[in-house]
């Protein structure tokens, strides 16, 4: 293709990582390179969901993927790992940051962590035109946590993000919501700010390798996916369980790993609920078309923090998608003008029952479902954003 980019693409989380964000960015640099643009990426190898390296020679076509990160040890606690995460990939990036560079047209952060285009800024060659891509508002998560730490932690979020998007020529966010809050606190000029929807990356082929975990006389309930503070994990096991107790016929499933699924397997007492780890994403399909309905849950507060990456495959899989989100959210929303079931806006494990078997009894539309994701959610759009 003609005019095309040499992009030098910054953020921990690349391919084999397994996590949302590594396989977001893994797809969005394959379409980029698959339009002709040249990319480097500026990576760690991957840790999750044990937050522990391990170390990756894996290639892809027409990349340039620099890794980092073998010797970083991460503590148990959320609070001090996310700050090695961030402290670590910075002074790599800034390592790595003068030879790569050279001869880039872009530099792609993607944010969080934020620390490392921080770190950075100064010494990036003002030629090159700086385009962020935000997955998360870490200050919207940050809100309502009292003690010490977690005030001065929200202080370091708000001046980082603030300096960060600031010094950015475009932003790309993922929602509306997430740039309407951005721009509130962080002074953002409207004429450099984008918005478009995360993609679907299904490949339209179904595997038959998880026959053995579902039973296809029950009525199966999943969650998959990583499950961290923002999905409320304590009460997403309580709506779970008593769900378990009132509807017939039953099973409920979390697909995830790490740190929180092993304290809410350890806690689990309920013989309907089943833990398994995270499925390779050959068989995402498989997944979802097991999956009678797929949950997507969100903490009270947080639905202007980000838009689930997932949302867009589930749709597109034709699977039955309960969301609980805040309520006039912009999930919400979409659902209710594009006619989509089905959104529920309070954790409260009688209302939560009560819309859930509502669902599992209701017939969908399966066809406009796949048809409004496929119009919705773009790669090409998303790209177009970028360049524009």
């Amino acid at each position: 293709m003609t005019n095309t980019k040499n992009i030098l693409l910054i953020s921990p989380f690349f391919f084999p990582e397994p996590i949302s964000t590594g396989k977001f960015n893994t797809n969005f640099v394959t379409a980029l390179t698959a339009q002709g643009h040249k990319v480097t990426v500026l990576c760690f190898h991957p840790f999750y969901p044990d937050w522990k390296a391990k170390k990756s020679n894996e290639q892809l076509k027409g990349v340039e993927i620099i890794r980092g990160g073998t010797n970083v040890y991460y503590t148990k606690k959320t609070i001090f790992r996310r700050l090695i995460l961030e402290f670590s990939f910075a002074f790599f990036v800034l390592r790595k940051l003068r030879v790569h560079q050279k001869g880039k047209d872009i530099v792609m952060p993607i944010f969080p962590p934020s620390f490392a285009f921080y770190f950075i800024s100064p010494f990036l060659n003002k030629n090159i035109r700086k385009v962020g891509m935000v997955h998360d508002l870490q200050e919207v998560y940050s809100e309502g946590k009292s003690g010490f730490l977690n005030k001065f932690v929200k202080f370091f979020i708000h001046k980082i993000e603030k300096k960060c998007y600031q010094s950015c020529d475009k932003i790309l966010f993922l929602s509306n919501e997430m740039k309407k809050e951005a721009k509130k606190l962080y002074n953002l000029e409207e004429n450099k700010l984008e918005v478009q929807y995360p993609f679907i990356t299904l490949k339209n082929k179904i595997t038959n390798d998880l026959s053995t975990i579902f039973d296809s006389t029950k009525i199966n309930i999943v969650y998959s996916g990583a499950l961290g503070e923002k999905q409320n994990p304590m009460k997403l096991l309580s709506f779970f369980s008593e769900a378990s107790k009132k509807i017939q016929n039953t099973a409920f499933h979390f697909f995830s790993e790490g740190e929180t699924i092993k304290r809410l397997k350890s806690i689990n007492k309920n013989k309907n609920i089943h833990f398994h780890n995270l499925v390779k994403k050959e068989n995402l399909e498989e997944l979802y078309n097991r999956s009678d309905i797929q949950i997507i849950p969100q903490k009270e507060n947080t639905s202007k923090g980000s838009l689930p990456s997932k949302l867009p495959n589930l749709l597109a899989s034709g699977c039955k998608v309960m969301v609980i989100t805040d309520a006039d959210s912009e999930i919400e929303n979409l659902f209710f003008e594009k006619d989509i079931d089905l959104v529920v806006n309070k954790w409260d494990n009688n209302l939560l029952i009560e819309k859930l078997q509502f669902l599992i009894h209701k017939e969908i539309d399966t066809e406009h479902q796949k048809t409004l994701a496929k119009k919705i959610f773009t790669i090409d759009k998303m790209i177009l954003k970028v360049f524009r």
